[in-house]
């Protein structure tokens, strides 16, 4: 159950969404970056570069961790600079090959607790981190790593991709727990074995190489209807979705509302679009690896994202008024290559 929100709250929730709107200077820094390069096959709006080289791809992303999240527990901001890179190769469909790490931190303290949880994430999966650079004198603590992926060029799963008709699938792993230094975090990864963590990275690469979805993305941090919202705007679709097939755990028991977990980050969720044949072979492998994966709506032409409850329906993006982005407009089509 969504319980008593309104359509129509739920919509000024995402949008007004922290999260989200810390995405919207994207466009502009676009415009003032983007050169044509023959050898990069697709950059700003996916989840990771991807560079031809030698018949292969290579996949190049980087994350920082938001500096509320370092203040509220340096360990889960260092495990989490190490998860949200190793999911940006994995939405991709690709294999995380080794991470590099800029450290801004003066506070020894700090420091060490960071260190900590970038260890034990890379370890759990198995992707090393190899170098990086240290300003051990900053008057601030952050922290940012960047990851080398590769892939099969006839197995990538872009964000850009996704096409009139097919049906929008959320995966989510609802074992876990709201972490307690962080009320938007839910942690599904540190209780679990390195097996279990690995494998669902690894679905990823199998669903790329089967060709079972059109496009995805991992579900960051702009919520679940945020990333949904990024994939269309690059995308230069829309949809109509159903709050009520959104995957949840048992709201009530984890002390949280819908509007929080449409917010939330979650330790393992992606985002995917496919046709509709191939629904039942996804849904199946996704739990499989102990998620949960549900059809929550329909890719259409409008560019647009609508959600649906009850008999209720309100508009939360139009991507060429109010975007995620600000990628595109009346004159500019919202498709990034």
């Amino acid at each position: 159950m969504v319980h008593s929100c309104s359509t129509e709250s739920i919509a000024k929730v995402v949008r007004e969404y922290e999260g989200v709107r810390r995405k919207h200077a994207i466009g502009d820094m676009v415009k003032a970056l983007k050169i044509e390069a023959p050898h990069v096959l697709a950059s700003f709006g996916e989840d990771a570069a991807v560079i031809e080289h030698h018949g292969e791809a290579l996949l190049l992303a980087a994350d920082g961790i938001w500096s509320k999240l370092m203040e509220a527990d340096p360990y889960w901001a260092g495990y989490c600079s190490v998860l949200v890179n190793i999911h940006d190769i994995a939405a991709m469909g690709g294999h995380p090959v080794a991470m590099v790490d800029i450290f801004s931190i003066a506070n020894t303290a700090i420091r060490d607790q960071v260190v900590k949880g970038m260890h034990d994430a890379s370890e759990q999966f198995g992707v090393p981190i190899v170098g990086g650079h240290l300003h051990p004198d900053a008057p601030y603590s952050v922290i940012d790593v960047s990851i080398l992926g590769c892939a099969r060029l006839d197995s990538l799963i872009y964000s850009h991709t996704a096409e009139e008709g097919d049906s929008i699938v959320m995966a989510i792993d609802l074992t876990g727990r709201v972490h307690p230094s962080c009320v938007l975090n839910w942690d599904s990864v540190t209780m679990k074995s390195a097996a279990e963590v690995r494998a669902q990275i690894g679905l990823m690469k199998q669903i790329g190489r089967r060709h079972l979805a059109t496009a995805g993305k991992d579900i960051s941090n702009p919520g679940i209807i945020g990333t949904l919202g990024m994939l269309l705007e690059v995308s230069g679709k829309g949809a109509e979705i159903d709050l009520g097939e959104i995957p949840k755990p048992d709201l009530a028991a984890n002390n949280m509302t819908f509007e929080q977990w449409v917010k939330m980050y979650p330790g393992m969720g992606f985002v995917l679009t496919a046709k509709k044949e191939n629904v039942p072979e996804l849904v199946k492998l996704f739990n499989d690896v102990g998620m949960t994966a549900k059809v929550i709506g329909v890719v259409d032409s409008t560019k647009e994202l609508r959600i649906r409850y009850d008999g209720k329906e309100t508009l939360v993006f139009d991507f060429l008024k109010n975007g995620i982005m600000h990628l595109c407009n009346e004159d500019i089509p919202c498709q990034v290559r």
